[in-house]
């Protein structure tokens, strides 16, 4: 039955993105739709953006096995999407057009700006990008009890030219329509599953809580907070500059950011992100139910006997909710939950080629052209969607059976980095220079690149991605302490250094632009 509803999935969805599919050679209806979505539709396409696959089985995961230190984490990915809400949303929306190479050359105008923002967009969202497509073979196997190493590439091949044909057909309004099912589906399902947990336990969260400490097998420590890091030598900085990289980084990576440009005005943006906090909201009520359910009624050892990272937990938790005797229609709902998580799987990577070949296209390919066409640009970034997503799906298939934890940290790490620090001095700072922008990204992103491969989750422990290796040789478990204040003071020092020359022609241009950026004085385009 999972099998019948993965396939009929696959096909509606790609079915919907030819329909929806921009039907002539226009690039605002490719990389915009045109901005014909509803704030709802919009908000709910921007909470599918967000919550990724790794998103839903990860923290899912952390939760099972950590307790208070994955309730948190959910809580700051929540965070994150308010504080793209109230600070960067607007400002994102009248800067940009279509990328962010477009919001950062709105104040700084050049190539190597663009250039810049493409491969920074490209280095933070492949790793995120492996992470979903290796991780469906692993569900598939899981879900459908088959085992074998070309089974499972023969899936990551095959849903990855699927997840390339909803980017290069489907364009902006066809991965929004996939997005919006996506988190119709996982919520919709999410919160029957969450419902029949607290049935469980008498509707009382505290019992819950309580079964779940016993089950945990580590007792009270399960609720309180230092779980997740105990093993390291600094516990509480280690945890305090994880949630901070979730809350800089989350909702600052570029697949994220695109759906502000689909908004047709600021009033629109705001009510958008409204629907898409309050998706995430319930999404982070649902996933610390099911997650702490899933060891209330399966038990730690158990979850992490399958899965070391727990990413299974969501869907033990789900099938642990309905007892011994299981009915048609809880058969039902548990294929749903599957389905829904298996189409997110594909959703995520769906959006993020998408981010990736528009930036490609638009900020690299177009640029050396003085007046490019719509219809080669558009065609430029269907073959880009190709060169973003065959090399995706090869890396997978070789990383597929490691831990792959790194590289999501990998991805939040550049965000907080690299590009939170681009964007909240080119939106805000006026003095900023072309100097101090580069530097942040390149800084940012260097740092996170030389720190990464001695944090303990490359290697250095059992569950690390190199188990039989130790050159662990930086004791946490993101760059964040590093690397964010790094990529920060690299945009201050790049734009100090840059001359009182350049730093007055970079002031007088940005007050130049300053109503549109702030207020939306001006419309796009105008």
């Amino acid at each position: 039955m999972s099998l019948v509803g993965f396939t009929a999935v696959a096909t509606v969805t790609l079915l919907l993105c030819v329909m929806t599919g921009p039907d002539r050679d226009d690039l605002d209806e490719f990389y915009t739709g045109y901005s014909s979505l509803s704030p709802m539709r919009n908000g709910l396409a921007i909470a599918g953006d967000y919550i990724s696959a790794a998103t839903v089985l990860g923290t899912g995961g952390v939760i099972a096995l950590f307790g208070y230190d994955g309730v948190v984490l959910a809580l700051s990915t929540a965070l994150s999407l308010l504080l793209l809400m109230f600070l960067l949303a607007e400002p994102l929306r009248n800067a940009g057009r279509f990328t962010m190479g477009d919001a950062l050359a709105r104040r700084m105008p050049g190539r190597g700006v663009r250039i810049a923002a493409c491969a920074v967009t490209i280095a933070a969202l492949l790793p995120l990008m492996l992470v979903q497509l290796a991780g469906t073979g692993q569900l598939l196997a899981f879900v459908l009890g088959f085992s074998g190493e070309s089974l499972e590439t023969g899936c990551i091949i095959g849903l990855g030219v699927l997840m390339i044909s909803y980017a290069a057909i489907g364009g902006m309004k066809g991965t929004a329509l996939i997005q919006i099912l996506k988190i119709v589906m996982l919520l919709g399902s999410g919160t029957v599953v969450a419902a029949l947990i607290l049935n469980r336990f008498g509707w009382d969260p505290g019992a819950l809580f309580d079964a779940a400490a016993d089950g945990s097998g580590v007792g009270p420590a399960f609720l309180n907070s230092g779980l997740q890091f105990a093993g390291g030598p600094h516990p509480e900085a280690d945890m305090i500059t994880s949630q901070l990289t979730v809350v800089l980084g989350g909702a600052c990576l570029p697949h994220v950011t695109m759906r502000m440009y689909t908004a047709s005005c600021a009033r629109q943006v705001r009510r958008s992100m409204s629907w898409a906090v309050s998706s995430v909201a319930l999404f982070v009520l649902v996933i610390t139910v099911v997650g702490v359910g899933a060891t209330a009624l399966v038990g730690r050892a158990a979850i992490a006997g399958i899965d070391p990272q727990g990413n299974t937990a969501f869907l033990l938790g789900s099938r642990a909710a309905f007892g011994a005797e299981v009915s048609t229609a809880e058969t039902f709902l548990f294929t749903t939950v599957t389905t829904a998580v298996f189409l997110t799987l594909l959703a995520s990577v769906g959006g993020m080629i998408l981010a990736c070949a528009n930036s490609l296209a638009h900020d690299v390919f177009a640029t050396r052209v003085q007046e490019m066409s719509p219809r080669r640009e558009m065609t430029l970034a269907r073959v880009s969607a190709l060169a973003i997503g065959i090399p995706a799906i090869i890396l997978a298939t070789l990383v597929q059976h490691r831990s792959l934890q790194p590289l999501v940290t990998l991805s939040f790490c550049l965000g907080a980095s690299a590009i939170a620090p681009a964007l909240v001095y080119g939106l805000f700072w006026r003095r900023y220079t072309r100097a101090g922008l580069l530097s942040t990204l390149i800084g940012g992103s260097l740092a996170v690149l030389l720190l990464m491969p001695g944090t303990n989750l490359v290697s250095g422990s059992p569950v690390s991605a190199f188990p039989d290796a130790d050159f662990n040789w930086f004791p946490f478990t993101t760059t964040g302490l590093v690397s964010i204040p790094l990529g920060f003071a690299c945009g201050w020092l790049g734009t100090m250094l840059s001359g009182r020359r350049e730093a007055e022609e970079q002031r007088r241009h940005y007050e130049a632009v300053e109503g549109w950026i702030l207020a939306g004085a001006v419309r796009r385009g105008e």
